[in-house]
């Protein structure tokens, strides 16, 4: 037993193990710590032909890339209609999906894992019978959640979203004790809900504040927009703040506008394509949200949205935005520009526009 003036909480999260039969058969592997990669990558090269990977989110899109780019038949099971569902609009999920098909990656949406095939005591396929889904290595890429087992014991009180209840200098309702990272709540600026990100910079920015705290400082964590970026290969793929479905299910009066365009101007050598979808509040035509895919280029344009989120500019705003122009890099208007003034214009309508969920 050890005595505390103050307590940090950072158990992080751990990741989701459904009761799938076979789950623990050699072979079957989770990807959440560099031993967990150093062990996928040894086996990679050592002699393994096919790999399946359960789940379509973040990490299973980056592990099926690693596995491809070595070489091996890679195959993406979901039991979502499309990949990234959680994170990205359908209609956006399912244009990624068809992406990453292109690039020679097997994508099985709409089908759930009940159990995994053996033979001689090691797992084969997912799947089974005449279902089974050839595979010598399968990762299960299903997730994860807060890892709040212990708080929830000790009577540390827990979230609405499961995370570990903070306020914004990271404080629990529990005299002296802290939390921060993964297992903590952090406040959405948008939706004005808590949610439970496990994202890096999340982690980063909340154990700053609380360890600024526990030393006797003053510091605050301002909140989140769930921003987040990945690639399959040369495929970026990124987003920032509200979806369709997320700005429904926080009430919101909203419309939303997805265009085309490029990287760069678009007879420049290398130009790629890309698309941006935007959602904004109907009326004030506040910026609520975007999603980012393309060629090269593309993702980290979805820092300029999140800044525009972060300061609540609106679709008019970030419309006349003086964004860089070369053409190596842009058109005359960014894509940014060109989404923000396509979604202005439909927010200032009163035509009654449905979520595309």
């Amino acid at each position: 037993v050890l005595g505390y003036d103050d307590l940090l909480y950072a158990t992080g999260a751990q990741a989701i193990r459904p009761p799938i039969e076979g789950i623990d058969l050699p072979g079957v592997y989770e990807l959440r710590t560099l031993d967990d990669a150093l062990a996928l990558r040894d086996l990679a090269v050592g002699g393994a032909t096919k790999a399946v990977v359960v789940g379509g989110g973040y990490i299973g899109l980056e592990v099926a890339e690693a596995f491809h780019t070595r070489g091996l038949e890679t195959t993406v099971v979901t039991m979502m209609p499309t990949v990234l569902e959680r994170t990205f609009d359908p209609d956006m999920g399912a244009k990624i999906g068809d992406r990453v098909e292109e690039m020679g990656i097997e994508l099985i949406t709409e089908h759930e894992v009940e159990c995994l095939e053996s033979r001689d005591g090691r797992v084969v396929g997912v799947g089974c019978a005449d279902q089974s889904i050839r595979a010598d290595i399968v990762v299960l890429a299903l997730g994860s959640r807060p890892a709040t087992r212990l708080a929830a014991d000790a009577g540390i009180p827990l979230g609405a979203s499961g995370g570990v209840s903070v306020d914004q200098r990271q404080r629990t309702a529990i005299d002296g004790v802290w939390s921060a990272g993964d297992c903590a709540d952090a406040l959405h600026r948008i939706s004005g809900e808590p949610v439970n990100l496990h994202l890096g910079t999340v982690a980063n920015k909340t154990g700053r504040v609380a360890g600024i705290n526990l030393g006797g400082g003053a510091a605050s964590f301002p909140g989140v927009l769930g921003t987040a970026i990945t690639k399959v290969h040369d495929f970026e793929i990124a987003r920032t703040g509200l979806t369709e479905f997320e700005a429904h299910a926080a009430g919101f009066d909203f419309v939303a506008a997805e265009v085309g365009s490029s990287t760069s101007a678009h007879y420049w050598p290398g130009s790629s394509p890309m698309r941006i979808k935007m959602v904004a509040e109907r009326g004030t035509r506040r910026l609520l949200g975007a999603q980012i895919f393309g060629g090269p280029g593309a993702g980290k344009r979805i820092d300029t949205v999140a800044a525009a989120l972060w300061s609540e500019m609106t679709a008019d705003d970030l419309a006349m935005a003086d964004l860089a122009y070369s053409p190596p890099f842009s058109g005359v208007w960014d894509p940014v520009n060109i989404a923000a003034r396509k979604v202005g214009e439909r927010a200032s309508s009163n035509q009654q526009l449905a979520p595309s969920q």
